[in-house]
């Protein structure tokens, strides 16, 4: 079944079909369709979803954003005012003054499922193997049953918004099935005529319209339409292409659009106009353009056990097979954001894109206390920065609602979004009294814009993008922050640390965060020659801010502007290392990044799956790889399921995500104007490549390494200007060509060189020659 071309090291591949949705299910999609295939020997079952079918907002009963209902005056200065005397106030407390009670917020929903019957009992099956190609995206099903090989391909095709499945035997006329949907809600409607399946309907709760089309094409054999299903018999090979859509839109405050019957005709209809070949051919070019830029190469070989096996049998030790499940745990976050994440979607939320329930943990909503932010820590140093539109086009639909929510909460300029939100503009408030209030999220959001400008020097996006974002989540707090009456500092008031604690004045990370948006804005402005006024009142606020960074009395960085740190705190939230990570404003080697390292080793590895992914990051930041692996090792064994998913517990796709970020912060570090190639490599990645990463600058960075140290950097420079680049490797000898095959002469400051780089051209660093090790023998694997 598995076709000679697919690249074993990089796929998951099993040897039963999947019973669980959660654990063995192999995921497919195209950022708005996602898919869960299980491989059944004598049925299949293919849950989907799209991605914007949720419950909630206009048109469900009493939604009203998270505002306040009616005026409150005086109430969070109220709370303010009792910080001020008491220090601190319970949250229970603040909110029941402050809070309300969530009506119409909603949930994302299995759009259901499609089912392909086979007929009869087929004999004992041999030969059985599941398996999802990342580098095809490609799901695979495989088996022999009375001397008939079987084979199903499925993919979600993002050029044609459709998925696929393609239902072969090796024998002509042994293809025959029923294919038939289901949904655990009663609101749908289900027709068909000349081999489509429509399911048409609209939500009880909000009245959302919904459609799905499937068109069922055969070679050879028969096709007859049912009232409610599709019959194959005796063909030698049947096509079926689905998609599905809403109403949905993200224009406040109606959310609204067009019926999606036109759109889901019109994506079937040009799919089912094309050959299965066509349609694949285009999937795998639009695939591979952006999964193909990065290859890691730690030593792995193509595992020879399925791959539910080798994760049980992951150690973290020295064996290929450890090597291998490190390296295809890497690809597969790139893999689920490729997936999950498209142009013209929403962006990836809790679960990315996959759902199979009607009440999915936390709604599969929107957390903007880490998880989101979280989903994309990868894409631009991974070369992925294409996934991001979705994420700024969401960003900048909550800038309207956000608006409201700040001046009628707040009396603020600018907008503010809290703890969770929904696609339909929620931005106020709820009563879960440890998790309902966090105005630092707005601040949080746009340090992905920013950066996404510091990766690429788009200064036109950054002027059209992120700039306007930022300039409002910057004038919300220049509005709202606080004069502490303990030294006058600017704090945020009331604050309080993620999820643990009572809530104070400037817990530490909420005064990082905005440390870290008013820096980032200033620089903007400053970079756009704009806003001079803006500037002057930031600048100002900056000189007055609370830093949000203290060395407590056991050497640790405090959580609280008080020192009320516990030694013997676990919890998963490590919050207050905000400015490790992912800000840019504590670096290894000083006193603070120490006083880090001190309350993280006091947090201990445990936690949650996401929790386990934060940890890695923060580790490589303090350059200490081997903690870091060590922390991968944690994840892989404890909460990593089956098909390879995060499991918070339950599954959270926010775990994959960061811990492929934390992995190429391991080989690949950027943020203070320096290309640190190999800043944490672990002793247990001795020798290796990779390949497409990229830096601040517009810098695309390749290198190999062996014995630890890099023995060949490649960079290619986006930009003119100054290219600073620091590796052990350059403290010895070495040599630095350009890609017309001179040399350079560049300068030098320890293990940092500095080379005049020209837009456009490559500058390869290769360590000096030995006689054990010829420069012809060391090229990139």
């Amino acid at each position: 079944m598995r076709r000679a071309d697919t690249p074993d090291d990089l796929t998951l591949w099993y040897d039963s079909p999947a019973t669980d949705w959660e654990t063995q299910a192999l995921p497919i999609g195209n950022g708005a369709l996602g898919a869960m295939v299980f491989g059944g020997v004598g049925g299949e079952r293919i849950q989907f979803n799209e991605k914007s079918l949720w419950t909630g907002g206009p048109g469900s009963d009493g939604y009203d954003f998270g505002d306040w209902t009616s005026p409150r005056p005086n109430a969070i200065a109220e709370v303010r005012a009792e910080i001020d005397r008491d220090g601190k106030v319970s949250p229970a407390a603040v909110a029941a003054r402050l809070g309300r009670p969530r009506r119409g917020f909603g949930a994302y929903q299995t759009f259901g499922d499609l089912w392909l019957d086979m007929p009869g009992t087929p004999g004992a099956a041999t030969g059985y193997r599941r398996e999802l190609s990342l580098r095809d995206a490609i799901a695979r099903v495989g088996y022999t049953s009375d001397g008939v090989t079987y084979s199903r391909e499925y993919f979600a095709s993002h050029p044609g918004n459709v998925v696929v499945g393609r239902i072969s035997a090796d024998e002509k006329g042994k293809v025959s099935f029923t294919l038939r949907t289901s949904s655990p809600r009663s609101d749908r409607r289900v027709s068909v005529s000349k081999g489509r399946l429509t399911v048409r309907g609209a939500l009880a709760d909000n009245g959302m319209r919904f459609e799905s089309q499937v068109q069922v094409i055969t070679r050879g054999g028969t096709r007859t339409d049912g009232t409610d299903r599709i019959t194959v018999a005796g063909a030698d090979s049947a096509v079926f292409v689905l998609s599905a859509g809403t109403d949905y839109a993200d224009v406040h405050p109606a959310y609204r659009g067009a019926d999606p019957h036109a759109r889901v005709t019109s994506a079937v209809d040009r799919a089912a106009g094309k050959s299965y070949e066509r349609l694949r051919s285009d999937h795998l070019a639009d695939h591979r353009k952006l999964f193909d830029r990065v290859r890691l190469d730690l030593g792995q070989r193509a595992p020879a056990v399925p791959t539910d096996r080798l994760r049980a049998a992951y150690t973290g030790g020295a064996s290929a097979d450890d090597r291998a499940l490190e390296a295809m745990f890497f690809a597969y976050g790139r893999y689920l954001l490729i997936a999950s994440s498209r142009e013209g979607s929403l962006p990836a939320n809790l679960q990315g894109v996959w759902n199979d329930s009607t009440n999915p943990p936390w709604s599969a909503d929107y957390h903007v206390n880490i998880n989101l932010q979280m989903n994309y820590w990868l894409a631009e140093q991974t070369n992925l920065a294409e996934t991001t539109e979705p994420y700024d086009r969401y960003i900048r639909s909550m800038v309207a609602p956000g608006a409201k929510t700040a001046r009628e909460m707040f009396g603020a300029r600018g907008w503010v979004v809290h703890n969770e939100t929904n696609p339909f503009g929620f931005t106020g408030v709820h009563d879960w009294a440890t998790a309902f209030w966090f105005p630092d999220a707005a601040a949080w959001l746009t340090q992905r814009m920013y950066e996404h400008y510091r990766f690429s020097g788009d200064t036109e996006y950054l002027r059209e993008t992120a700039y306007p974002v930022m300039k409002g989540a910057a004038e919300f707090w220049l509005d709202t922050l606080h004069t502490d009456p303990r030294d006058g500092t600017l704090v945020v008031s009331p604050s309080y640390s993620p999820e643990q604690g009572d809530f104070t004045a400037g817990a530490s990370m909420s005064q990082q965060i905005v440390f870290d948006l008013l820096t980032n804005v200033l620089e903007a402005a400053k970079e756009l020659e704009t806003d001079e006024a803006f500037q002057a009142e930031v600048t100002a606020a900056l000189a007055r801010l609370d830093p949000g960074i203290r060395i407590g009395s056991w050497g640790q960085l405090q959580e609280w502007k008080e020192d009320l740190d516990d030694r013997g705190n676990t919890h998963r939230h490590v919050s207050h290392l905000f400015a490790l990570h992912p800000g840019r404003r504590i670096t290894a080697g000083t006193p603070e990044s120490e006083a880090a390292r001190v309350s993280l080793t006091a947090r201990g590895d445990g936690g949650t799956g996401w929790s386990k992914a934060w940890k890695i990051n923060f580790w490589a930041r303090l350059l200490d790889g081997d903690h870091a692996h060590r922390m991968l090792g944690e994840q892989l064994r404890g909460s990593t399921l089956d098909n390879l998913w995060d499991t918070h517990p339950p599954f959270q796709i926010d775990g994959n995500f960061g811990a492929t970020s934390g992995m190429a912060e391991m080989l690949l570090q950027s943020r203070h104007d320096t290309v640190h190639v190999l800043p944490a490599l672990p002793s247990a990645w001795p020798t290796g490549s990779v390949t497409g990463l990229r830096a601040w600058g517009d810098v695309t960075v390749d290198v190999s390494w062996r014995d630890g140290e890099a023995d060949r950097i490649t960079l290619r420079a986006g930009r003119t200007g100054l290219l600073r680049v620091r590796a052990d490797m350059i403290g010895g000898g070495y040599h630095v060509l350009d890609d017309r095959g001179g040399t350079l002469d560049p300068g030098r400051d320890g293990d940092v060189l500095v080379i005049d780089a020209q837009a456009g051209r490559s500058y390869t660093v290769v360590k000096e020659i030995t006689r054990d090790r010829p420069l012809d023998e060391a090229p990139l694997r």
